[in-house]
């Protein structure tokens, strides 16, 4: 680990973080908030807000895939996810839906400053972000996809959009 220059948990915490939250609405499989955890905890992300039914730690099924990052990343659970949008927009940050919807902006077009905190709503598997979410989010991204399927796991969806936010970070 001292190779890899690894941060301590302490270290983590202290850390100054990305200006980034992620909010989970009403994700069904704990694999996937394990692995939203593990790629928070990898972009040194502010936190994660886990809304509705969304499994929440201590959960072996969430630190199969989460690796220790239940310990490290900020979290906090909300029953209702639209007000964790609410509270977040209060607290003055531009909230974004990952949907394909009307009027999306393509994931490469979009354009934030880091100057600006973000939230970005990822929603459930099957269902995506609730239509009582969408509507009271800032606008929504949308990952350009060219195959048949039109549609990526949500663990790999919160790896390309917190990706693409970190890089115009660092």
């Amino acid at each position: 680990m001292d190779a890899l220059q690894r941060k301590s948990v302490e270290a983590f915490r202290q850390a100054e973080k990305m200006p980034v939250t992620v909010v989970l609405d009403n994700i069904r499989s704990m694999h996937n908030v394990g692995s939203v955890f593990r790629t928070a905890d990898a972009f040194l992300l502010e936190g994660i807000r886990l809304c509705g039914y969304t499994p929440q730690p201590p959960h072996r099924d969430i630190q199969k895939t989460a690796l220790g990052a239940t310990e490290t990343v900020h979290w906090q659970y909300q029953p209702r996810t639209v007000d964790a949008v609410l509270q977040l927009k209060a607290a003055g940050y531009k909230v974004y839906a990952v949907e394909q919807a009307a009027g999306s902006i393509s994931l490469q077009a979009f354009d934030w400053s880091p100057a600006v905190k973000i939230a970005v709503v990822f929603g459930n598997e099957v269902e995506g972000v609730s239509n009582e979410v969408l509507e009271q989010c800032d606008g929504c991204i949308e990952i350009p996809q060219l195959g048949m399927k039109h549609s990526l796991n949500i663990s790999v969806a919160a790896g390309i959009v917190l990706w693409e936010l970190v890089r115009s970070y660092i």
